[in-house]
């Protein structure tokens, strides 16, 4: 089963689009700390969040930079291949759902 669960802080405002068809989507990033024991240091992973539809117009509204949001979806992976035809890939979240944590203040 692909099933993913982050919290995180967003890493910038959401950025909305609209397409032609009706469909919705937004994106932001979102930053989770983690404890390295080799380095015995905390580590930022950052993910990148896709939302689509109902949830996109959510997230587009609310999703601040700073603010405290946690994402569940499925991991997923875009491939292309750049200018010079290396092939590259990222991998992200697909968002069934998101939530705000904390208060407003926590994006201030």
């Amino acid at each position: 089963m692909n099933s993913a669960v982050i919290v995180g802080r967003a890493g910038q405002d959401s950025d909305i689009k609209y397409f032609e068809s009706g469909k919705i989507r937004t994106t932001f990033s979102l930053a989770v700390s983690r404890w390295d024991s080799k380095t015995k240091s905390e580590v930022t992973d950052w993910f990148n969040v896709d939302v689509w539809d109902k949830q996109a117009e959510f997230a587009g509204e609310y999703v601040k930079k700073g603010r405290l949001v946690a994402v569940d979806g499925r991991i997923a992976i875009n491939k292309w291949n750049d200018a010079s035809g290396e092939e590259r890939q990222r991998y992200l979240i697909i968002a069934n759902n998101v939530r705000l944590l904390g208060s407003k203040k926590d994006a201030e």
